[in-house]
């Protein structure tokens, strides 16, 4: 919520600004499972993986942001029932914890009925009705062309509400943070301020990436398979489902490769996703910056000693993940420069 995640060469760094004014950083336990397992680093493998972790990480540190910089904590006690205080003191965590789990159910059911259900039954609709069943061999291209106009649509409808246009600042700020240390300048709030906000590693051009690839990996299904089964919509809609980590790993090697290998090719392909940004992201203020700036200098030289809190010292216990729309990121390469990771 109000703060930014991100990974560096001195681990995974989560600031916050909190309800008083003040900006709190910690370093997060996180250590990726493909450090242990070595083949799970194989290409397209290592995209899925990170994409998993980039998740549970994600939304753990989602909701103890939420919870840290809750102006509810700051009024807690004034005006309360005794009830009200007897139920904060007994079921506070579990409450937010079975309330984490609503929401997160109720995010997954709303992505399959809107990206999954919704395009897959207006085809079917489309096709059996205008079209006598002439357009299954387009069925691919047109559940993709759908899937895209809805997440575009979703995404600027929930632009508008004021909370996430406060979390798109810091989506901005993220961004600016990172093209200033690439660009080798002091991480002061006057140059962040001056950089452009879109990263062309950023996680909403992974998704929207993602989607121009299902629609290339479905189409090829679409051809090879029978008709009986991409003929059948809950048939197709599990052949979709099956083929996801692929999309998934496919979209994150691109990625890879996109920051790596900045050329004409790359800019082109990345270019939707760089313009979505303009949709996921604003331009922030300057406090906001200031959390953008304390998120980086930690994941790139760790917080010093004194910065952290008793229950942040090393060898403290493992925390969850970021604060964001979340947007998942590309997993971290020792070469390259830190990496934003979801959580605005």
């Amino acid at each position: 919520m109000e703060g930014i995640m991100m990974r560096g060469p001195e681990g995974t760094a989560m600031s916050l600004r909190l309800p008083d004014g003040s900006i709190e950083t910690q370093m997060k336990d996180f250590v990726s499972v493909r450090k242990k397992y070595k083949f799970l680093n194989i290409p397209i493998v290592r995209g899925v993986v990170s994409f998993i972790e980039s998740m549970v990480f994600g939304y753990g540190c989602l909701m103890e942001s939420a919870e840290k910089t809750s102006m509810d904590d700051m009024t807690a006690g004034e005006g309360d029932s005794k009830l009200d205080k007897w139920i904060s003191d007994h079921f506070g965590k579990k409450m937010m914890a079975a309330i984490g789990v609503i929401s997160l159910v109720l995010s997954f059911a709303l992505a399959f009925l809107l990206f999954m259900y919704a395009p897959a039954k207006l085809f079917s609709l489309v096709n059996d009705k205008l079209f006598d069943g002439s357009l299954n061999n387009f069925r691919a291209l047109f559940e993709g062309v759908i899937r895209i106009i809805i997440f575009v649509i979703y995404m600027v409808v929930v632009s508008k509400m004021k909370e996430i246009h406060r979390v798109y600042m810091y989506h901005g700020a993220e961004h600016k943070s990172i093209f200033c240390f690439e660009a080798g300048l002091e991480l002061t709030v006057e140059n962040v301020r001056k950089q452009k906000r879109f990263h062309p590693r950023c996680g909403t051009s992974f998704i929207f990436l993602s989607l121009i690839i299902s629609i290339l990996i479905s189409s090829l299904f679409a051809i090879v398979l029978p008709k009986d089964i991409t003929g059948v919509t809950w048939k197709w809609m599990l052949i979709k489902l099956l083929i996801l980590p692929v999309i998934l790993g496919v979209g994150f090697e691109f990625i890879q490769l996109a920051g790596k290998y900045p050329n004409k090719c790359t800019r082109i392909l990345s270019a939707p996703g760089l313009w979505m940004q303009r949709i996921t992201t604003a331009e922030p203020t300057d406090d906001i910056i200031e959390v953008g700036i304390a998120a980086l200098k930690a994941a790139l030289n760790g917080v010093p000693e004194e910065e952290e809190t008793p229950e942040e010292q090393p060898g403290g216990e493992p925390e969850e993940q970021s604060e964001a729309e979340a947007e998942p990121q590309p997993a971290e390469d020792p070469a390259e420069t830190p990496q934003p990771d979801a959580q605005d």
